[in-house]
């Protein structure tokens, strides 16, 4: 259980790369990333790096389930680790 910050850590940073990706596809007209695959990635404990990249690359900014709900993915994310590091201390 100890290693869900690891995951955490490795999926946000993925989901940074993935949109930032995402956001040059979006400028240069080419083949874009799903939203269902950011979403995805996110739940699946991206949600620090998809408000990180969503904020630094502003992207997705205007799309209120993205603002919020990468926030909000973000926030728990973040509080499960300090959470899990509590427990293990």
């Amino acid at each position: 259980m100890e290693y869900i910050w690891i995951i955490i850590v490795i999926m946000s940073v993925i989901t940074f790369f993935v949109m930032r990706y995402d956001k040059k596809q979006a400028q240069q007209r080419g083949q874009r990333v799903p939203e269902n695959t950011l979403w995805l990635l996110a739940l699946l404990g991206g949600g620090p790096g998809a408000y990180a990249g969503m904020q630094m690359f502003r992207h997705k900014t205007k799309h209120t389930s993205f603002r919020v709900g990468f926030l909000i993915l973000a926030i728990l994310q973040l509080f499960l680790i300090l959470w899990i590091n509590q427990q293990v201390s």
